[in-house]
């Protein structure tokens, strides 16, 4: 990403020109395992951002003395270290999160859309963009989550957070909150986003 862009828009690249699963196709091990409800998702989504944020505004910080050959390593440990604190808070405050999420949070250390953006933009960039940076990609990361998480708990349980919405005559797809749900789910919305990004080329946005 240049460093020509301002802050506004490298905010909203991680929203949508940029999304980490919608587009760039990066943590769909969490976008496929967690997102059997809408809560999972945001839940999910609120964990990755914080790590995001927080790892992004420690690698910029340090990437004057963190050297070039040891910079993968140390993005690791830094990424780590915030993973276990979330991991701590998550399970100290919200169990039940803690249990649904279960091996998928410490996994985000090693998830792509991460260490990506410490590599591709943290390292290279100043403190205020790599946070901004780290906001919007979160978000966006948050809000791919959730939606999937939505769409297949409404299909799937007919409620939404745990809200009946379809009342007690609605004939649940079971399939949705079930593995091949999140593939089903998961390839629709790649193919609405592809759809919407020719219409806005074709448009010329």
């Amino acid at each position: 990403m240049s460093k020509k862009l301002s802050t506004g828009t490298i905010f909203t690249e991680g929203l949508w020109r940029s999304n980490p699963v919608l587009i760039l196709l990066l943590g769909l091990c969490p976008a496929l395992g967690v997102t059997s409800s809408a809560i999972n998702g945001f839940g999910m989504g609120l964990a990755t951002t914080f790590v995001l944020v927080m790892s992004n505004l420690v690698v910029s910080s340090l990437r004057g003395i963190i050297p070039k050959k040891m910079r993968i390593p140390c993005f690791i440990v830094v990424i780590a270290s915030f993973v276990t604190i979330v991991e701590m808070l998550t399970q100290a405050f919200t169990p039940a999160l803690f249990k649904a999420l279960g091996v998928f949070i410490p996994l985000i250390v090693v998830n792509c859309a991460v260490l990506g953006r410490s590599e591709a933009f943290a390292y290279k960039n100043t403190v205020l963009r790599s946070l901004v940076d780290g906001i919007g990609m979160g978000i966006g990361f948050t809000l791919a989550l959730g939606v999937m998480g939505g769409i297949r708990e409404i299909l799937g349980n007919g409620s939404l957070f745990g809200i009946s919405l379809l009342g007690e005559s609605f004939n649940p797809v079971l399939i949705m909150i079930m593995p091949p749900g999140a593939f089903l789910t998961l390839g629709y919305l790649l193919g609405l986003a592809n759809h919407i990004n020719r219409v806005r080329v074709s448009k010329g946005a």
